[in-house]
C-alpha cells in the first residue's frame, strides 16, 4: 500500500465519510426492510385487511403492494440525491484535502 492510500485510509475525514455513509445505507435498509416485510406479515396475519374492496373488483392489497413498490423506488431515489449531493461533495473534499 503506498504512502497516499495509507494517508487516506488513517484520516479522521475518511473514517466520518464512511461512518456517515454506513448509517444512512443503514436507515434506508431498515426503512427497505420495514416496507416489504410489513407487507408480508400483513399478507400472513390478516388477509381480511387485503381483501377488502375498495372499488370493484380491486381490494386494498393491491395498492398497497403497488405502494411497496413506488416505497422502494423513493427509497432509492432519496439515496441517490444524498449520495449525489452530500456523499459525492464530501469525497471531492476529501480527495482535495489529501492531495495537497
Amino acid at each position: 500500500m503506498d504512502d497516499s492510500t495509507r494517508r487516506v485510509l488513517e484520516s479522521a475525514e475518511f473514517r466520518q465519510l464512511v461512518a456517515r455513509r454506513w448509517r444512512v445505507s443503514a436507515l434506508a435498509s431498515a426503512c427497505l426492510f420495514f416496507l416489504y416485510y410489513g407487507y408480508i406479515l400483513l399478507v400472513g396475519t390478516n388477509k381480511a385487511v387485503l381483501a377488502r374492496r375498495i372499488g370493484g373488483a380491486v381490494t386494498l392489497g393491491i395498492p398497497l403492494g403497488a405502494a411497496v413498490i413506488v416505497g422502494a423506488w423513493i427509497l432509492t431515489a432519496a439515496y441517490v440525491v444524498w449520495a449525489n449531493r452530500s456523499y459525492d461533495a464530501a469525497v471531492q473534499r476529501l480527495r482535495a484535502h489529501l492531495d495537497r
